[in-house]
């Protein structure tokens, strides 16, 4: 096979005869990081090693999962490179591991039900029970090499023993007595015994598809434990074929192996002992190497390629087709086509428009020729369900660029309106599925799924998986468990990491942990952090990807159970889905369209006024360009709440922007994100948009090349722009384009866009371009990374961001409510949502036992008037100052009543019993508790969120007479016990009991609501504050720019966008407003504990003001949490006498009695920790903010 004697290098071979042939292997025993937390190299790595050491080909067999398979497959392609998918079996019963290709289609789908089985049967996620059993049933079409009496995690030492004693004595013919040995944690196995068994069991059924695996494991027995393998397939007849059971791709992956092993096992590295492996070999080894180390078995080495060249299968034969949805009598084509023209009909009553005929035309021609027509089917009928639920949903992404999505209702937004470019959804040219999107309210999407399951069950529809990695924080906190750093260590490095992106560690990370970089133990540590960081952890379900089969999905990819019972997910993610062209449907949850379902209700019920989603939008006919009064709220900045236009960037663009058309918006939605920005396109976009406000005349490169930009005023913001760049400038073919715009959406992970460079300049330069233009063109495209958004997706959210401004504008009553009833959802917690509507005018009232519904619901004003008119609960004169704009605008006339959906730790079925008994009103805590049958926990409940005062009493006597309930007396209850008592129930046991502080209802309000109104807890430190200088946030509008300033408040909201070079943004909250905060790197550096851990902060920077907006760039940050501890006035007067066995005169004890002045100050630094103790613990009451990227 070789051509040389075995154990003879290169150098030793040949001489001046003829040069012999390079020697040939395939390694089939190697596995990849989806071996989770066993291999430790990825795909990539793998497959380049691979090729550049000479190997024939690839085997990934991966433990009882194929989910990094179609990884490899996509690197083997690109490097084309022979690869095989298969799999190692580890069983539940002892069998030996083994690993399992399939020969064809059919053997594939057999090793697919196979694992499916084991992961139903597991008996908790993520783990697959395999026996022995389950490979006879399915082993038809499939190829075994059954591995050495050792199993894939430590089972090798075991059996080295075993396998000694039978090189010694020789296989018996029963095997009956080998293999007797201790391993290292003393437990007696037979594995060789079990090996000779289950080659037996095997042999009748495989015959030549089944192997005797040979590994070396460089331990000085190699000889003799190969020789006895050799007797034993001498004796059963069956083929020995060699493998070096891979973990990594380099020897330099073995420290990183041990890490994972110690993670796994639970135990420091230092206690691993046995577990780790015992030496760095198990890497890919080139031929030459392998043919050395079987110089006496060639035959094993050579059966490797034999054994590869049988398997028949490859990925790319995996063919997705979607369940036929035709109606009766009917093609899916005809069926299609009438629901397309049934929908033109409705979307445009007086008659479709001609240019819509021809796109829809076009459109049904090009999906039939793609035969697509049963996946457009299926979106329909989940899009139908849902509407006939009452589910408010709407498609997005690319799909918004297809007229036939718009007619069939799967999305909203017209794309001959907008001119959309249906080729970024579908081309003849492109060989690529559909994809499409469709959000669905967030609290009712689980009606949709439970739909999909309930019509295709799980053999024919799963949900994409997701493969969970190790982030910055998780890697971190597991590597220091494992080279032994105590909790606090763990706990301080976690928390000193900003977001789940951080690519690295860094040298303040360490410091801000209280680590040494100097200790060399550090410098590991945060080494192999780094390298585990990315690895993929386990699989967890995506967010609502789901494929749906007309054959058995279970043969195409293993399926496995979630965390919800009855749920099934498959072993792929979407980009593996991507890779192999098969279609799935996104089903996922948006928490504005819960927001606008609900109010759409409210408007109905309490307004009398029925509309759609897309009916909103048409309201903006009603005005001009300059009168709109959403527009007008939209330019202010007044975006508290409302859809993507909220956050502290969004603000800050929307006065320089002025939107006052709904393409406006659409830009908008767009502009702000970290493509644009790193491309360098917002500030050349808003000097041309200002230059168009002052009637000058945009310019443009070419006539071509405006037709692409004239939107955008020539500067490119969307992913549809750079396709169309680059084939009209450059004269790239679609297919062309297309590439670039996918090298585009993995430029961070890739930097493929780069390969696009010359050919674009180039192209360009050739038809006419400067080459300053082109490569100005070029480098914005490239800015664009991941983030830029689809046109025809920035539509779609735009009409969500009018919706809701537009409730916001004249219903501030019903927006209020529906997000109050829609969280938790959105940039702002419940606090700020009812801060803004008050300042809108809207009226807010407590949660109450005798008016409050789970649901936060709307209230009039009271009785009605004399001529039978509702009393109005609005008064435009409570509106802010700063919104007097909207006193003429507002339409509200209700109250908005809180929902006791909001007090912590109730249940919605609780409170359904409490609404269902309270007729004409409860009138006393004892009525309501007979009536109701509620537990005294969850009236004690009630009572912290002050829900008593219907009946006049406050929290603390609330809490008092709850105390007087006997709970182990449910006789009481019973209806005669209950009339007996009737006397009782008019009034609650008297009692007198000092007022509770004020700041100490607000924290009670916190502790229970997460929102107080009563007061604001900033509001209570004002006169502090104002001795100290602090400027109210409302203040600030008043001061000169550029001024040094401090200001202080609740921190609501951290933003770190990764476009911002290190940046964070900070919002604090006051009693007059908020104060939008910038802290630069080397400031966030400086004060990173403060900025990341505080809950009421005290900053001191400079005034920073344009258009409107203002910020104060950060000097100096203070960390007040602990202030807030005062707003409970009875810590300062108990908290040094809380613990009930201190005495007055303690004896003391003889030994510790020392020097007076010394026993004074212990006692005073005492009485101190726990006065501070309980002041923080007070303050941990109050938010901690949001943390965003």
């Amino acid at each position: 096979m070789t051509g040389r004697e075995p154990g003879k290098g290169p150098a030793e071979a040949g001489g001046g005869r003829a040069k012999a042939p390079l020697p040939t292997f395939v390694e089939l025993g190697a596995c990849t990081n989806f071996s989770f937390l066993r291999g430790a190299s990825g795909a990539k790595e793998m497959v380049v090693t691979a090729k550049r050491i000479g190997l024939k080909g690839l085997g990934i067999a991966d433990r009882n999962t194929l989910s990094g398979v179609v990884r490899v497959h996509a690197e083997a392609r690109e490097e084309k490179f022979p690869f095989q998918p298969g799999a190692r079996l580890v069983f539940a019963d002892g069998t030996p591991d083994m690993l399992v290709y399939p020969r064809n289609r059919q053997g594939w789908a057999h090793l697919c039900r196979l694992l499916s089985a084991g992961n139903l049967r597991a008996d908790h996620k993520g783990t697959c029970t395999l026996f022995l059993s389950d490979l006879l049933t399915w082993q038809e079409h499939l190829q075994v090499i059954v591995m050495t009496g050792c199993t894939h995690e430590g089972g090798h030492e075991r059996a080295q023993a075993d396998l000694q004693d039978v090189a010694a004595n020789g296989p018996s013919a029963e095997l009956s007595d080998a293999g007797t040995a201790s391993g290292p944690d003393g437990t007696k196995v037979r594995d060789w015994k079990r090996l000779g068994e289950t080659l037996r069991s095997l042999q009748p059924f495989l015959k030549s598809r089944l192997f005797l695996g040979m590994t070396p494991r460089y331990d000085g027995f190699d000889a003799p434990n190969f020789a006895a393998l050799a007797a034993l397939a001498d004796s059963t007849g069956i083929r020995l074929i060699a493998t070096n059971d891979v973990l990594y791709h380099s020897p330099d992956s073995r420290p990183l192996a041990d890490v994972m092993t110690a993670i796994r096992e639970h135990v420091t590295i230092a206690a691993a002992g046995f577990r780790l492996q015992a030496n760095a070999e198990r890497f890919l080894k080139a031929p030459g190497e392998m043919v050395r180390i079987f110089r006496r078995y060639p035959q094993a080495v050579a059966h490797t390629e034999r054994f590869f060249r049988t398997l028949d299968f490859t990925l790319d034969e995996l063919k997705h087709n979607y369940p036929d949805e035709a109606g009766p009598g009917e093609t899916s084509a005809q069926t299609l086509e009438r629901l397309v023209r049934e929908g033109a009909a409705r979307r445009y009553p007086h008659g479709v428009p001609e240019a819509v005929e021809t796109k829809i035309a076009y459109e049904l021609d090009l999906i039939h020729k793609k035969q697509y027509e049963p996946y457009f089917l299926t979106v329909h009928r989940l899009v139908a369900f849902a509407r006939s639920k009452d589910i408010l949903c709407q498609g997005r992404g690319s799909a918004a660029n297809s007229s036939v999505c718009y007619c069939l209702h799967v999305t909203e937004v017209d794309p001959v309106k907008f001119t959309l470019l249906f080729d970024r959804f579908l081309s003849m040219d492109r060989d690529e599925p559909p994809d499409i999107d469709i959000d669905f309210e967030h609290a009712r999407r689980e009606e949709v799924i439970q739909f999909i399951y309930e019509t295709y069950s799980k053999e024919h529809a799963g949900i994409a998986a997701a493969a969970i990695s190790y982030r910055a924080r998780s890697a971190g906190r597991e590597v220091a468990k494992v080279f032994g750093f105590s909790e606090d260590v763990q706990t301080a490095l976690a928390a000193s990491i900003w977001g789940w992106w951080t690519s690295s560690f860094t040298d303040e990370q360490a410091k801000a942990a209280g680590l040494d970089l100097a200790d060399p133990t550090v410098m590991r540590m945060f080494t192999y952090a780094g390298r585990l960081m990315d690895m993929p952890r386990h699989l967890s379900q995506h967010v609502g990807g789901f494929v749906i089969t007309k054959d058995r999905l279970d043969e195409v990819v293993p399926i496995m159970p979630t965390a919800m019972p009855g749920r099934y997910m498959i072993e792929w993610n979407k980009d593996d889905l991507d890779t192999l062209k098969i279609l799935k449907v996104d089903v996922l949850a948006l928490g504005m369209l819960t927001c606008l379902a609900k109010a759409f209700r409210m408007l109905e019920t309490h307004y009398g006024k029925q509309m759609l989603l897309s009916e909103v939008y048409d309201t903006e006919l009603d005005y001009g360009n300059d009168d709109n009064p959403v527009y007008d709220m939209i330019c202010r900045a007044d975006t508290v709440g409302v859809f993507q236009i909220e956050s502290r960037a969004q603000m800050s663009m929307l006065p320089r922007l002025r939107p006052r058309a709904f393409y406006d918006l659409v830009i908008e939605v767009a502009i702000v994100r970290p493509g644009p920005i790193q491309g360098d396109m917002v500030h050349p976009y808003l000097k041309r948009r200002e230059a168009r406000l002052r009637g000058e005349a945009i310019p443009y490169e070419s006539l071509e090349l405006k037709a692409v930009l004239e939107r955008t005023l020539g500067v490119p913001l969307f992913q549809e722009q750079a396709m169309q760049i680059a084939m009209t400038a450059a004269r790239f073919s679609a297919a062309e384009a297309d590439q670039l715009r996918r090298a585009m959406a993995t430029f961070r992970r890739s930097g493929l866009v780069a390969n696009f460079e010359t050919k674009m300049i180039e192209g360009m330069v050739a038809n006419g371009y400067s080459r300053d233009f082109a490569v100005r063109c070029f480098n914005q495209i490239k800015g664009f990374g991941e983030y830029g958004f689809p046109e025809s997706h920035a539509a779609s959210f735009a009409l969500l961001v009018y919706a809701s401004c537009w409730f916001k504008t004249f219903y501030p009553d019903v927006f209020c409510a529906a997000l109050l009833n829609a969280q938790p959802m959105g940039f702002y917690a419940p606090a700020q949502l009812v801060r803004d509507a008050r300042e809108h005018g809207v009226q807010v009232r407590a949660v109450d036992i005798n008016r409050s519904d789970w649901e936060t619901i709307l209230e009039g004003g009271g009785r009605d008037d004399a001529d039978g008119a509702r009393r109005s609960a609005f008064d435009c004169r409570a509106i802010d100052p700063r919104h007097r704009e909207m006193r003429t605008v507002i339409r509200t006339t209700y109250a908005v009543r809180l929902g006791f959906r909001l007090v912590k730790g109730l249940r919605e079925d609780d409170m359904a019993r409490l609404v269902a008994g309270r007729g004409a009103g409860y009138v006393s805590i004892y009525d309501l508790w007979l009536r109701s049958g509620l537990t005294r926990s969850v009236l004690e409940r009630l009572a912290d969120a002050d829900a008593f005062g219907s009946i006049g009493l406050d929290r603390r006597r609330a809490l008092w007479a709850i105390k007087a309930l006997d709970e182990r007396a449910p006789a009481e209850r019973l209806p005669l016990f209950a009339a007996a008592g009737e006397a009782d129930l008019r009034a609650d046991p008297a009692m007198r009991l000092p007022t509770m502080p004020a700041g100490e209802e607000v924290v009670n309000d916190y502790r229970a609501l997460s929102l107080s109104l009563k007061a604001h807890p900033v509001s209570f430190m004002r006169e502090a504050f104002a001795r100290d200088g602090v400027v109210a946030s409302r203040g600030l509008s008043g001061l000169r720019p550029g001024r040094r300033v401090t200001v202080a408040g609740l921190v609501l909201v951290r933003q770190r966008p990764g476009s911002a070079k290190g940046v964070i943004f900070m919002t604090l909250e006051d009693e007059t407003g908020v104060a939008n905060i910038i802290v630069w790197k080397a400031v966030f550096e400086t004060f990173r504990a403060v900025v990341m851990g505080a809950r009421l902060v005290k900053v001191t920077g400079r005034l920073q003001s344009q258009n409107g907006v203002i910020h104060v760039v950060a000097e100096r940050l203070e960390d007040m949490t602990e202030a807030l501890g005062l707003l409970k006035g009875e810590a300062r007067r108990f908290a040094v006498n809380e613990r009930a066995d201190e005495v007055l005169r303690p004896t003391v004890d003889q030994r510790q009695k020392g020097n007076a002045a010394d026993q004074a100050q212990r006692e005073r630094a005492r009485r101190e920790a726990r006065i501070k103790s309980g002041l923080m613990e007070t303050a941990q009451v109050l938010p901690k903010g949001r943390n965003f990227h």
